[in-house]
């Protein structure tokens, strides 16, 4: 451990611009989990996010595990996370990652959370029904992402209005009631 502790400080360079240039995405988090730096590599996963929650960044269904691993690391319980996780790109899809992160300290004070993407995935694509209409698949697959309605207006270039008419057309074809038994029955 002295060893490794007179070696930090024997190490010169410009970290931050090595972070900066490197290949392998990497992200800081303040203390309140906001998405204060990431390097290029990690800025073409999921866009510049800069200034947004981390839970913002990841798949609905992971926030609450996100926010556990995080929440931790700030109180000093859990020194190091390596874990499989879905984030959001920035074009809405879903991408498998698997990250390892770590307590960021200044003053023997916990300040954030440094951490790396070490393996990015593609999550496999499930077919849609077959008695879909390809705009009806279209509209499934942006529910199971999670986007709103206004989300989805944007990204097919229609009205919310158009996309309310094609969701109560998808739930009809799939004989569920809401967005949520939509999403779950496919998965089935």
């Amino acid at each position: 451990m002295a060893g490794l502790v007179g070696a930090k400080r024997d190490i010169r360079g410009d970290v931050g611009k090595a972070l900066e240039s490197i290949s392998v995405p990497s992200y800081v988090l303040d203390a309140d989990g906001v998405v204060r730096w990431i390097n290029p590599a990690a800025e073409r996963i999921v866009g510049d996010v800069r200034g947004r929650l981390m839970t913002s960044v990841v798949a609905p269904e992971e926030r609450l595990r996100a926010r556990k691993h995080f929440t931790r690391k700030m109180a000093g319980t859990e020194k190091v996370t390596d874990t499989e996780v879905v984030v959001m790109d920035r074009h809405g899809s879903r991408v498998k990652v698997e990250i390892s992160s770590v307590p960021l300290t200044e003053h023997h004070r916990i300040v954030g959370v440094f951490g790396q993407v070490v393996d990015v995935g593609e999550l496999p694509v499930e077919p849609p029904p077959p008695h879909l209409t390809p705009r009806q698949a279209e509209v499934l697959r942006l529910l199971q992402r999670g986007a709103s309605t206004e989300q989805m207006a944007s990204e097919l270039h229609v009205s919310k209005e158009t996309v309310r008419n094609h969701i109560r057309h998808l739930l009809r074809a799939l004989g569920v009631h809401t967005r949520l038994e939509a999403v779950a029955v496919v998965k089935l």
